[in-house]
């Protein structure tokens, strides 16, 4: 599986800030540097797409005084930047014209990341859903959208799934109750879904969870849903890529990076994890819910 170039661009951006701060420049300093400006400073940094090249670099790490292996490093992550975007970047491309605005970003996220932790409070998560469940959803949030985009919508979360065959990536969903009762697409629709959870349940690297109505002062009440991305060494470097929490709203997606936001997600997984009942448990409850809903 190709990384695609955001974990590279991230831990590029994120090693020529310490430089550039460790130098005591700011980013209107380091701008001059090489002739642009300060936001294009802090694109580079924040990890977005931009021109990073090999001039850029080398005249970069000379104003930071960077040492021979901390321009190497650099050198390398700008490279493997610059092969991803040549090669075409990920599959999603594609279907960038039916995508919904910025969802690009996370999945080249998604595709990159190693493990996921996932607690919803609506809707089944992307990765575990039917055809006919994702249809019923495009339908319900875009009425007015072409039947054909819609199909494409559906093509794609289609694809996504074919990373649950990879051994070494790896699932923890836990769901909230209403989740499992909720009717999106009617009952025919929801008791396929349930089959569906049922189905991928039993696979080695998919741990699948419920929290039950039942479970009193559980901190899944007070946090929405959200997404915690971790991600392996970057092959070429050896650097840590440090996690995502992906927080999805209807008016717009947050990611949160910074190690003190990233903690107060951990710790409320955690939290989650220990009002949730046990795998077998929720396939029961799964079970049971299925049955309801092909009554």
């Amino acid at each position: 599986m190709l990384t695609g170039s955001t974990l590279a661009r991230r831990a590029l951006g994120r090693e020529l800030r310490r430089l550039r701060e460790a130098a005591g420049m700011n980013q209107s300093v380091a701008g001059r540097v090489i002739g642009v400006s300060p936001q294009t400073i802090g694109r580079m940094e924040d990890g977005l797409p931009t021109k990073v090249s090999d001039l850029y670099i080398n005249a970069l790490c000379d104003a930071y005084a960077a040492v021979t292996t901390e321009r190497t490093m650099l050198l390398t992550l700008a490279y493997e930047v610059r092969a991803t975007r040549k090669a075409g970047g990920g599959w999603w491309r594609a279907y960038a014209d039916a995508m919904q605005v910025g969802f690009d970003h996370y999945m080249s996220l998604e595709e990159s990341a190693q493990r996921l932790g996932i607690w919803k409070t609506a809707v089944i998560p992307g990765l575990l859903q039917t055809a006919e469940y994702r249809r019923s959803i495009e339908w319900t949030q875009h009425p007015e959208m072409p039947p054909e985009q819609v199909e494409k919508r559906i093509e794609i979360a289609l694809r996504r799934q074919q990373r649950l065959g990879e051994a070494d990536f790896t699932i923890d969903a836990i769901l909230w109750e209403a989740v499992l009762r909720d009717q999106i697409g009617g009952s025919r629709v929801m008791a396929d879904q349930m089959q569906r959870l049922l189905e991928v349940s039993q696979s080695p690297n998919v741990s699948l969870r419920v929290v039950p109505f039942d479970c009193r002062g559980h901190l899944g009440s007070c946090v929405g849903s959200f997404v915690i991305l971790e991600f392996s060494n970057l092959a070429a470097t050896g650097l840590t890529t440090p996690p995502v929490v992906y927080v999805e709203e209807y008016a717009g997606d947050l990611y949160l990076e910074r190690e003190s936001e990233v903690s107060r997600y951990r710790n409320a997984f955690t939290e989650i994890s220990r009002a949730a009942l046990d795998e077998d448990t929720s396939r029961q409850l799964i079970l049971s819910i299925a049955k309801e809903h092909s009554q």
